[in-house]
This record gives structure tokens, sequence and C-alpha cells, in this order.
């Protein structure tokens, strides 16, 4: 089956805990639809209703990990698309896959990660050394991610 290649507006959250920058500590999620599948929050831009990047960022991390408690320190200049194994595609409909604004983001002090959320994305979270994000993260997303962290890292955001 063929797809027009149509990729779904989309923000990509990277939260830093709020002991950056003496401690460069990434947090991921563990998806509650997908045993073993961890990532980053994430979710897709109501471009419908008007809704910016920025405001599906604070929307996304308030609905995935129970706070928007967080202060943006970068954002990507570019968007990052990719597009959906086959096993998933045809549920994804009529995207081919997402195209991604990347944030990095850290939590505030007096914030409270808490993935119980009304409708839970995540069972469970964690935060991980920038050296090992990549072996936490699932294999679909190992390569998008590279490409995020390469530019956060080139800029000395993440080290």
């Amino acid at each position: 089956m063929s797809y027009e290649k149509v990729y779904r507006p989309n923000v990509a959250v990277i939260v830093l805990s709020s002991n950056y920058p003496q401690v460069c500590e990434i947090l991921i999620g563990h998806r509650i639809d997908i045993d073993g599948f961890w990532q980053f929050p994430q979710g897709g831009i109501e471009v419908s209703n008007g809704e910016t990047p920025k405001e599906a960022l604070f929307r996304e991390l308030q609905e995935e990990i129970g706070t928007s408690e967080v202060e943006i320190i970068s954002e990507h200049p570019d968007w990052i698309s990719y597009d959906f194994p086959k096993d998933i595609l045809e549920k994804k409909r009529p995207y081919i896959g997402q195209r991604q604004k990347y944030f990095v983001v850290k939590l505030k002090s007096n914030a409270k990660v808490n993935v119980s959320t009304q409708i839970p994305e995540f069972k469970d979270y964690k935060f991980v050394s920038l050296d090992n994000l990549l072996n936490e993260v699932s294999p679909i997303k190992r390569d998008v991610y590279k490409k995020a962290l390469s530019y956060f890292g080139d800029e000395n955001i993440l080290f």
C-alpha cells in the first residue's frame, strides 16, 4: 500500500533534572502500551486549534509526566522527521511518520514528576546519563534521537 508523505507535527522534549547543569540527567518514560519501550515525552501539536510547538510542549509535559514546571533551555532550529516502522504504518494513517520540534527543558526545583496522570502514557520513568541514554531508549528512536542530541551537544547544552 502506498502512502502520501504526510508527517504528523509533533514535539519531543529532552527533560533535564533540576540538578542541571551540575549533573546532566535526562528523563525517559516507559510507555504503558509497549513493554520495554523507553522514550522522551512527546506528542502531537494540535495544529487545527492553532497550537504552537511551545504550547504543545507544556500541554504534553502536563499530560505525560504530570508537570509543566520547566524552564526552556533550548529549541532545535529545525524540524526532524522520521518514518514509522512498517508494522505500525496502517494504524497511524494518514501519517507515514512524525515531524518533530525538539526542545531541551530543565525541571524547576519544585516540579514533581508523576506519570500516573489522567490518561497515562508512561508506566514508569527514570533519569539516565547522556552516556547511557541511547542504550536505554527503544531502538526505533535511536537514529532520530542521535540527530537531536548531536545538535544540542554541538551547542554545549548537553555535556
